[in-house]
């Protein structure tokens, strides 16, 4: 093809639209990123602040006099270490607990037929649409008759009961996706039903678990309501209640709630991060075909 004087001006022009795209994509990108960023850049100043300080109009990151005071009387001066063992005990059993029941409920509702299927997936989809407030008290009466008020089990039974439509959903759209044939031909060669789903169908569908993981993880590391409702003894408070009480009626350490509020973001962060890479397939796979 013969370059030609027109020939090259429209193709300087498509770069420029290019170039002038990218830019604007990354401007965004970055604008949004700030924006998500910069409120915890803020609380960060917060907790370094001196105590005379934590009042104060100064924008700068790292304040004037800046010192980990904060962060030390937290672990000195309050039930922190208890609080997060107590969220991340029952956070963890409460992922563990609501993949197992999801991957199982999923698959039948994928891989079977039975009276009331789509209804049955109907109302799962329905339970979403209520305010957390209304499923407050059939919690509270139903851990109240297990006799499991103030423990770490009747916690994750109620976190995992809340959790389990969404977990449903997403692993039965993900096991949509994984061809019925290779269950057939396990089931073939001998294996059972469960063993074809233990087998095959559990290792292919590590994304969607990893989500469904994620969710459970982030949903009952950040409740507030239901644990306020269940657990009693300060010792077995989670996070969420101890930082409550660092508020008082007429004073509230908020260097000290600003440390709090950072360090329990870690393992939120921690289990992101480790499982990011399962995010964007697990969602786009999981959510096309449900």
């Amino acid at each position: 093809m013969i370059e030609t004087p027109r020939s090259r001006d429209i193709l300087k022009a498509h770069h420029r639209r290019e170039a002038l795209k990218t830019l604007l994509v990354h401007g965004a990108l970055i604008l949004a990123c700030g924006v998500c960023v910069y409120p915890l850049l803020r609380i960060l100043a917060v907790s370094l602040r001196p105590g005379d300080r934590i009042i104060s109009t100064d924008l700068a990151i790292i304040p004037q006099g800046a010192t980990w005071i904060s962060y030390i009387r937290v672990f000195g001066e309050t039930n922190f270490l208890f609080w997060l063992w107590n969220s991340l005990v029952i956070t963890v059993a409460t992922s563990v607990v609501g993949v197992a029941l999801a991957s199982t409920a999923a698959y039948a509702f994928s891989r079977f037929r039975f009276p009331g299927q789509k209804l049955g997936l109907s109302f799962l989809l329905g339970t979403q649409m209520l305010p957390a407030g209304m499923l407050i008290l059939p919690l509270f009466l139903m851990i109240m008759r297990l006799k499991l008020m103030n423990t770490y089990l009747g916690m994750v039974i109620a976190y995992s009961v809340s959790s389990l439509p969404f977990s449903i959903w997403i692993l039965k759209g993900y096991y949509d996706t994984i061809p019925r044939s290779l269950e057939e031909a396990a089931l073939v060669d001998g294996t059972s039903v469960f063993g074809a789903f233990y087998r095959i169908v559990l290792p292919l569908s590590t994304p969607a678990l990893a989500i469904a993981f994620l969710f459970n993880f982030t949903q009952a590391w950040n409740e507030y309501l239901v644990a306020r409702v269940i657990l009693t003894d300060s010792f077995k408070y989670t996070w969420t209640l101890g930082l409550f009480d660092l508020q008082g009626q007429y004073l509230t350490q908020w260097g000290m709630f600003a440390a709090a509020s950072l360090l329990v973001t870690m393992p939120v962060m921690a289990v992101f991060l480790y499982s990011s890479k399962w995010l964007l397939t697990g969602m786009t796979l999981g959510g096309v075909k449900g």
